[in-house]
């Protein structure tokens, strides 16, 4: 058993996230190439009453399709679970298919017309699994396939199709300004602001909520999560902020960004650097017009593309701070290693940038704009199924009365609301600084959106 276990040592959740959705791309490519039927999941359409959702559900090509996303999924789950740990198909297989049919509730609660225009499926997973684990309780059988980590990984390997260069240059140096400006300070303040005037204990709790605030929420939260080696409640609490705000926020941001006379142009960076959640994003901008939308979007991504490089920075500074720690207990030598900081770094973020790079500069290149979208909306399927599972499994694991316990007096909260206030405030001044015309020439980004 030891020597099996060995030789399963390898098999980490990060070399079967790339592995998996490595996969999942190369289908994708092949049905492009052999004009096979597109290798998308499940899709749930808008409906407003209960008839339109029961047509939906019991079309043929629909019922197949969902069918067929269940077995995938449950398969992919089932065998690195057999892999990695031996685990038993028929326990596999119960406990996914558990979390599938609540990810089914999630998505068809999110469809739902007039639910849609405002609250995203994050939401909806995120609080179906708490009422689950804080009300119901979690059954025993259901909780292997709580794998939060598992499943996000494979979804942020699959976004970093998403990422193409050629979409970030359209915006060129203005929005990598903006991001390169805001992020590093944002994440700087609240170091600060956490650590020294809240003086709270666990800096990896306040690297986390920081890196959540200033980059790009979630996605972002589990990263750095993963580099600094952070406890489940502070990743539960980092994302549970994140969804409240975002939520607040793409509603409040048009209209703040109209009250105060703002343009498209400023009020979509404006948007696209402080809220969250990239759905958001565009729902937030386009209600405040087109343009805004496209420069939202823009700002987004790069803020997306930006994760590993941050995660990778992170690892460092943290190898360095334990290196630190080491020697003023007596132990260890200021001296730190690649291996240190290799251990840290979580290797799917590697993934992530070379899926970035392949669709921007092998995929894109061949393909064409046109056929590429397909693969990346096929994707986007996919990667959705990922992140609701995601969702469902923190919320499932969210154990409010542990919560609580890591409060510290309500000194996370302080740090988040004071930090997105300083975000918010800081990216509405390097937006308007940059793009109001007042101080530079204003970029023209009518080629948006070819």
């Amino acid at each position: 058993m030891e020597i099996q276990n060995q030789k399963r040592s390898w098999l980490t959740d990060d070399f079967l996230a790339i592995f998996i959705a490595g996969v999942i791309v190369l289908f994708t490519i092949f049905n492009n190439l052999f004009d096979w039927p597109i290798f998308s999941a499940v899709k749930f359409s808008k409906w407003g009453t209960m008839s339109e959702l029961i047509n939906q559900l019991f079309v043929r090509t629909f019922t197949w399709q969902y069918l067929l996303t269940a077995v995938i999924l449950t398969m992919i789950y089932a065998g690195a679970e057999k892999a990695k740990k031996g685990q038993k198909w028929a326990v596999s297989i119960k406990s996914f298919l558990g979390i599938y049919l609540l990810a089914t509730i999630v998505y068809i609660l999110s469809a739902q017309q007039t639910m849609k225009e405002y609250l995203e499926y994050a939401f909806w997973a995120l609080l179906i699994g708490l009422i689950v684990r804080n009300v119901i309780g979690v059954p025993k059988w259901l909780e292997p396939a709580l794998r939060s980590e598992f499943y996000i990984k494979i979804g942020l390997v699959l976004m970093g199709a998403e990422v193409l260069f050629s979409n970030i240059t359209k915006f060129g140096i203005y929005g990598i300004m903006i991001v390169l400006i805001v992020v590093p300070l944002t994440m700087t303040f609240m170091w600060y602001f956490g650590t020294k005037f809240l003086q709270m204990r666990d800096g990896r709790s306040v690297m986390v909520i920081a890196t959540a605030t200033a980059v790009c929420g979630v996605s972002a939260a589990i990263a750095s999560a993963a580099a600094v080696k952070a406890k489940k409640q502070d990743l539960s609490f980092a994302v549970s902020m994140s969804i409240m705000f975002t939520i607040v926020m793409m509603v409040a941001m048009p209209l703040i960004a109209r009250w105060l006379g703002l343009t498209e142009l400023v009020g979509g960076a404006w948007i696209g650097n402080t809220v969250d959640s990239t759905g958001a994003v565009v729902l937030a901008g386009e209600a405040l017009g087109p343009l805004a939308s496209q420069v939202a979007s823009l700002i987004k991504m790069i803020q997306n593309l930006l994760i590993g490089f941050v995660v990778f920075l992170l690892a460092i500074f943290f190898a360095r701070r334990e290196q630190l720690e080491k020697i003023e207990e007596g132990e260890g030598h200021v001296e730190v290693h690649s291996r240190d900081i290799w251990d840290r770094l979580p290797k799917f973020i590697l993934g992530f940038l070379a899926m970035s790079l392949i669709f921007s500069f092998i995929i894109l290149p061949l393909f064409g704009i046109e056929s590429t979208n397909q693969m990346i909306a096929s994707l986007g399927t996919w990667k959705g199924w990922f992140f609701c599972l995601t969702f469902l499994a923190i919320g499932l694991e969210t154990d409010f009365k542990m919560m609580k316990e890591g409060m510290e007096g309500g000194k996370p909260v302080s740090l988040y609301v004071v930090g997105q206030l300083f975000s918010v405030f800081l990216s509405l001044l390097i937006c308007w600084l940059l793009l109001s015309g007042k101080f530079f020439a204003v970029p023209d980004l009518m080629m948006i959106g070819g």
